[in-house]
């Protein structure tokens, strides 16, 4: 007779919730193809999968702790916490395929934080051209007709994943242009959904 109240509880949340298969394959399914990746996280190199970040607006740049535009990242963060209550998130992708990013990912996560207090989700070392390009930067640059020509080269994708623009080093975080289209975006409902 002790057990039944227990027997009873755990049938209620089968009931309610349902079976766990069914939540990871309504995901999947929402998830556009550019996203179905994963990747390590920076700080601790524990597997991340992108398909968290669907129907949101994502921004992707491959990232460099020593190179002309790495200030960027000041107006990167800020960018994203501008727009992240409303679906908008940078995805830094730390590169040494330009040769200025040498050093260990711990070391790489202690710059981005300390000297330009990085909140955005940053990625592990990672090839973003070349033979050697992870995936994710394969199908970037497939989608959007260019590879990075340097490092803190942006990919613009919008909520469900069907437009990847590609935007120049030299485009600044806080640029008029990259912006108008991000808040295009923002207003557009996703259509598969998250």
């Amino acid at each position: 007779m002790r057990f039944f109240p227990l027997a009873l509880s755990l049938f209620t949340l089968m009931f309610i919730n349902g079976p766990a298969h069914a939540q990871v394959s309504t995901t999947s399914t929402a998830c556009p193809a550019v996203l179905q990746h994963t990747v390590l996280r920076l700080q601790d190199e524990k597997p991340q999968n992108l398909c968290q970040y669907a129907g949101q607006v994502v921004l992707v740049v491959n990232t460099a702790s020593y190179c002309g535009f790495t200030p960027q990242y000041a107006g990167l963060e800020k960018l994203y916490a501008t727009h992240k209550a409303r679906g908008f998130v940078v995805l830094g992708f730390p590169s040494n395929d330009f040769a200025q990013e040498p050093g260990a990912n711990d070391k790489i996560a202690d710059f981005c934080e300390n000297t330009y207090g990085v909140k955005f989700p940053m990625f592990s070392k990672t090839a973003v051209r070349g033979a050697n390009a992870s995936p994710l930067f394969k199908q970037l640059a497939e989608r959007s007709g260019t590879t990075p020509k340097w490092n803190f080269y942006k990919y613009l994708i919008n909520r469900d994943g069907t437009q990847v623009t590609a935007y120049s080093s030299m485009t600044e975080p806080s640029d008029a242009r990259m912006v108008k289209t991000i808040e295009q975006y923002l207003s557009q409902a996703p259509t598969q959904g998250r």
